[in-house]
């Protein structure tokens, strides 16, 4: 099979990989649709740890190609989507009920120092790979991860019917988030400074979405909740803030840092949350709403794992480049059509 691999700094390499052996409790995967995510990006630019010799990639659907003697939840031919945010269930955090913040993830973590998604196959442990509902296509099956972690970080948002809410770059994820909300019926301001992508998520979000510049939005009046995606604006973020507000820093970056005024954050009564990764619960419910948005509406792109290195150029990956995409995809072997 083929396989996108991390080979170092700014370089992706496709390999030629056998198709990976499973366990009795484990599922093999065909991969149909991978999503590139900003920590793919991340981690090809240096920003993000990971595994030299990894296969990248997390967010993906497919159909069960095998399945181990132990395996009863689903059969070969069972459309599925993968949750790579695995945990032991045995740790402390685990017990406690936290298990998106479970202490045994080294070595776990699904494109990162685990075998990931970009490739023709993966190996998945039986408890999270979850049956895609029979009107999810695989092109929309590919971004209920991501709907996922913006699920979490709208629960830790709290915003209430009559909020303003101001979202905090229009890459896929902040898209994502403009669009959960304007299902909701808030009020909702997606602020970006890449032209491109202002372009972009006017064309794609519903009407009701307000899209501005970063400039202008800084002049549209101060927001009830502010959802910061890129994790580099968490400062500005925090005095644009309206008294009482609350500021969910959602995007992750190593060298992201902010300078946080702590008496005006007292007197001011605003709220500044990190939600963290996403429960099961967050991933179960993803599934189930992925039955009534068109999340497929962001992928503006679908390309071969082959042509990865295009399809990351797309994303800005070079210093200099913009943006060329909203959401893109890899299709692996399993296709894209059902």
């Amino acid at each position: 099979m083929k396989a996108v691999v991390f080979e170092d700094v700014g370089v992706p390499g496709i390999h030629d990989r056998a198709v990976p052996s499973y366990g009795a409790d484990e599922v093999l995967v065909e991969v149909a649709a991978t999503g590139i995510c900003g920590t793919d990006r991340a981690i090809l630019l240096g920003e993000f740890p990971a595994r030299r010799g990894v296969v990248l990639g997390h967010e993906a659907a497919g159909a069960v190609a095998a399945v181990g003697s132990g395996v009863a939840s689903v059969a070969p031919g069972d459309r599925v989507v993968i949750n790579p945010t695995y945990h032991c269930d045995r740790c402390r955090p685990c017990r406690r009920g936290m298990p998106a913040h479970c202490g045994a993830k080294a070595g776990r973590e699904v494109g990162v120092d685990r075998d990931g998604t970009m490739a023709g196959f993966a190996v998945v442990p039986e408890r999270f790979v979850h049956r895609l509902p029979a009107s999810v296509s695989y092109r929309r099956g590919a971004l209920v991860e991501p709907l996922a972690c913006v699920l979490n970080n709208l629960a830790a948002a709290r915003p209430r019917w009559d909020d303003r809410v101001l979202v905090v770059g229009a890459g896929p994820i902040g898209a994502l988030c403009a669009l959960v909300l304007a299902r909701r019926g808030a009020r909702v301001t997606l602020a970006e400074r890449d032209p491109g992508r202002v372009a972009l998520a006017r064309l794609l979000l519903p009407g009701t979405v307000r899209v501005l510049p970063a400039e202008e939005a800084a002049g549209a009046g101060p927001p009830d909740v502010a959802i910061d995606t890129t994790g580099t604006l968490p400062g500005d973020v925090l005095g644009a803030v309206a008294a009482g507000g609350t500021v969910v820093v959602m995007g992750e970056r190593e060298s992201g840092v902010a300078t946080v005024p702590l008496r005006a954050l007292v007197t001011r009564g605003v709220r500044l949350v990190g939600a963290g990764p996403y429960r099961p619960a967050d991933f179960a419910l993803a599934v189930d709403l992925a039955r009534e948005l068109p999340l497929e509406s962001l992928v503006t792109h679908v390309l071969p794992l082959e042509r990865c290195a295009e399809a990351l150029a797309l994303l800005a990956l070079a210093p200099a480049a913009g943006y060329g995409a909203m959401k893109v995809l890899l299709a692996g072997d399993g296709g894209l059509a059902p």
